[in-house]
C-alpha cells in the first residue's frame, strides 16, 4: 500500500535517495540556524529579552543540520548539491516570508515589525516541521540507524513551535494582534504553496532515483495536490491559530512564568 511510511522506507533503502533527502534537510536547517543567529544579534531594544531564545532556536537548527550530515557520514555518503526547486527555506525567503536576508546582512537593528514577521514565519514552518518529525518518530523512532536522530529533532521542533505560540501571544496582548493575524494568514498561504511546489519537485527527483512507474508518480502527485488543498482549506486553522503552550517558556527558563495578561484563553485565527 502506498503511504508516507512506504515512500520513506524506499528513501531509507536507497543510498542515492537518502543522500538527497538528508542534503536537502541539512541545507534548510543550516539556513534556519544562520537566520536565527542574525536576528538574535539585531533585535530592537524593546524585544531584546528574546535574544537568548532566538539564539537557542538558531543553535538547535544548526545542530539539526549537523545531525543530517552525520547520518550521511554514518552511511559513508557525502552531501549532494541541492536542486533549487527543492530548497524550501530559500523559496519562502524569495516569496518575502519572514525577514529578508538583505535586512539581516545590512547589520542594522531590526524593527518590531521584523520580529513579528520572523515569529509568524517560524510559527507556520515549525508546525510543518513538527508534524513531519512526529511522523518519522511514529514510524521510524525505533530504527537503529535514524531513530535517535529523529527523536532529538522532533523534541526540538515541538519546543520551537510552542515558543512561537507563546511569543506571538505576548505580542497579541501587547497590541500587535491585527499585524500578527495578517502575517500568519500570509505565511500560511505562501507556505502551503511552497510546500506543494517543493513536494512536487522532490517527488520528481525521487521518481528518477527510485525508478517509479508512471502510475506511482501520478498517485503521489495527486496526493501532493490533495495535501495542498487541505492546507488551504480545512487544515488552515492549524497553521494560523495560537494557543498558549502547556509548558511555559519552552526555550527559556524551566520554572513556570506568569502568562501575559488577557492571553490565557486567547486564540487567533482567520
Amino acid at each position: 500500500m502506498l503511504s508516507a511510511r512506504s515512500v520513506f522506507e524506499e528513501i531509507l533503502d536507497s543510498d542515492d535517495a537518502f543522500r538527497l533527502f538528508c542534503s536537502i534537510a541539512a541545507v534548510g536547517e543550516a539556513q534556519g540556524g544562520w537566520e536565527n543567529a542574525q536576528i538574535a544579534a539585531l533585535l530592537p531594544a524593546s524585544l531584546r529579552y528574546l535574544g537568548p531564545k532566538v539564539t537557542r532556536h538558531g543553535a538547535d537548527e544548526a545542530k539539526h543540520g549537523r545531525i543530517f550530515n552525520a547520518l550521511l557520514r554514518k552511511r559513508g555518503l557525502t552531501a549532494c548539491v541541492v536542486p533549487g526547486e527543492t530548497n524550501y527555506t530559500a523559496l519562502l525567503e524569495a516569496r518575502g516570508i519572514g525577514v529578508a536576508h538583505r535586512d539581516l546582512r545590512r547589520g542594522e537593528c531590526l524593527s518590531e515589525q521584523h520580529v513579528v514577521a520572523y515569529l509568524a514565519h517560524s510559527r507556520v514552518t515549525e508546525q510543518r516541521a513538527a508534524e513531519q518529525m512526529a511522523m518519522l518518530v511514529k514510524h521510524f523512532g525505533d530504527r537503529e540507524d535514524i531513530g535517535r536522530a529523529v527523536k532529538v529533532i522532533a523534541a526540538d521542533e515541538g519546543r520551537h513551535l510552542a515558543y512561537c505560540h507563546e511569543e506571538l501571544l505576548r505580542l497579541v496582548a501587547a497590541g500587535h494582534g491585527t499585524t500578527v493575524r495578517a502575517l500568519l494568514r500570509a505565511c500560511a498561504k505562501a507556505e502551503a504553496d511552497v510546500y506543494r511546489d517543493v513536494s512536487l519537485a522532490m517527488s520528481e527527483c525521487l521518481a528518477t532515483l527510485l525508478d517509479w512507474s508512471r502510475i506511482k508518480r501520478a498517485v503521489i502527485v495527486t496526493g501532493v495536490h490533495l495535501v495542498h488543498a487541505y492546507d488551504r482549506t480545512l487544515g488552515r486553522r492549524r497553521l494560523v491559530s495560537l494557543v498558549m503552550p502547556s509548558d511555559p517558556d519552552p526555550l527559556g527558563r524551566r520554572q513556570p512564568i506568569a502568562r501575559p495578561p488577557a492571553v490565557r484563553a486567547a486564540r487567533t485565527s482567520e
